[in-house]
């Protein structure tokens, strides 16, 4: 065997763990490690979760069921582990949530940590989130260098992205070797009814109000790729923010009305619309059970302006994003076709 088949053989036998990998994000990274000759993958999955976003390779992914809370297993999942890709995280705006979200994000990634450490050696790419990033109004540009602040822009899930990035930054003080991605709103196809791709179906309905902001927005498949860059870089102890484009909501509302057909949202919803808006909701969700499209939260969030700074993984990583443009038309693509061919759901290729 050559210098270089052995090379070879050595990367496509290291072992990599991850989690949430039957979620969005989780999907499409274990598609590209797929698709990169990776064979040696163990994923975490709850047992009710739903296989539909992997039903293409889920015979080529050991599963083991389990949970973020169970130290214990987290410690024999990662016997001759090489990589983890922690992308398990809940992301909701609900109020009630509050404790789940901690747990979760908080909890459940310190045990992770923790059994990292245990075993040391093994390479760790957390994802966070723009919303771990510290915020002010009167400075809306935003880069990996701002500082936490606690303010009224901080709701319960900024926190717990927050403190679940905190426990990595521990980690990484006692000797974990890792890296941090910060995606801004991830789009792409998933399940129409979760997530951000509720807002084609909502879109699609007829929506008449726009929030005044502006966020930032990335492609599914970047946040995945971008994930595995970073992991195989030699870059520790550093966080990166992934965000293609920025854009005001109307216009992210006005593309997604063009690339469906659909009359876009007309009318500017300003703090008292919204407050209404919220409300509205709130008693809508009591009355049937549903999850909130709108909570308090994200219509203040919404009301507010920041543009994320990419400058970082472009240079240190030679990234070249996807176009946003592109990323809405293509999932809006699939939408109206998983509409015609009654999936549920289409994944981006």
């Amino acid at each position: 065997m050559s210098i270089n088949d052995l090379i070879i053989y050595i990367v496509k036998e290291k072992k990599i763990f991850v989690t949430g990998g039957t979620g969005f994000l989780g999907s499409y990274l274990l598609r590209y490690l797929v698709q990169q000759g990776e064979q040696n993958i163990r994923a975490l999955r709850r047992k009710e979760s739903s296989m539909a976003l992997v039903a293409d390779i889920v015979d080529k992914i050991e599963w083991v069921e389990g949970d973020l809370l169970d130290g214990p297993l987290l410690e024999d999942l990662l016997v001759d582990v090489d990589q983890v890709y922690h992308c398990a995280g809940l992301v909701t705006y609900h109020p009630q949530k509050a404790k789940e979200l901690i747990a979760v994000n908080e909890t459940g990634t310190s045990n992770l940590v923790n059994a990292l450490l245990y075993h040391g050696g093994i390479r760790l790419l957390h994802v966070s989130s723009i919303a771990a990033i510290g915020k002010k109004v009167k400075e809306p540009r935003v880069s990996e260098k701002n500082k936490w602040v606690k303010s009224p822009l901080t709701g319960n899930y900024a926190i717990s992205k927050f403190l679940g990035e905190q426990q990595v930054w521990r980690g990484i003080a006692e000797g974990l070797d890792a890296v941090i991605i910060n995606p801004s709103i991830i789009m792409g196809s998933g399940f129409w009814d979760q997530g951000t791709a509720r807002f084609f179906p909502r879109i699609q309905e007829g929506q008449y109000f726009y929030p005044l902001g502006t966020t930032g927005f990335v492609d599914v498949r970047d946040v995945a790729k971008m994930s595995i860059q970073l992991m195989e870089s030699e870059i520790q102890a550093e966080r990166f923010i992934a965000n293609a484009s920025d854009l005001s909501y109307k216009k992210f509302f006005d593309l997604l009305a063009q690339f469906l057909s659909a009359p876009p949202p007309k009318q500017a919803a300003g703090p008292f619309l919204s407050g209404i808006a919220w409300r509205f909701e709130w008693l809508r969700t009591k009355l049937t059970g549903s999850n909130p499209f709108l909570t308090k939260e994200t219509a203040l969030l919404s009301g507010l302006s920041f543009t994320y700074d990419n400058t970082k993984s472009i240079q240190s990583l030679n990234y070249s994003y996807l176009p946003i443009e592109e990323t809405l038309a293509a999932t809006a693509r699939q939408f109206l076709k998983s509409e015609k061919d009654q999936a549920q759901v289409l994944p981006l290729v």
